[in-house]
């Protein structure tokens, strides 16, 4: 749950700026589908959550 929510706040964050900044492009809407998936109760959120759950260990095995 608290990788949920970190990724949550980070996703938030990275879109306000992406948006602020008036950046366009492929990555703006995938933070922007990201965001909305997790704050979205879909089916598709647990897929996006186990995606972002094997990235986020593939970075801890990493270092």
């Amino acid at each position: 749950m608290t990788l949920t929510v970190s990724v949550v706040l980070l996703a938030g964050f990275l879109l306000a700026l992406l948006l602020k900044q008036r950046v366009l492009g492929v990555w703006a809407a995938v933070i922007a589908t990201v965001f909305g998936f997790y704050l979205a109760d879909t089916a598709a959120a647990d897929t996006v959550n186990e995606l972002v759950i094997g990235f986020a260990g593939a970075l801890n095995s990493l270092g």
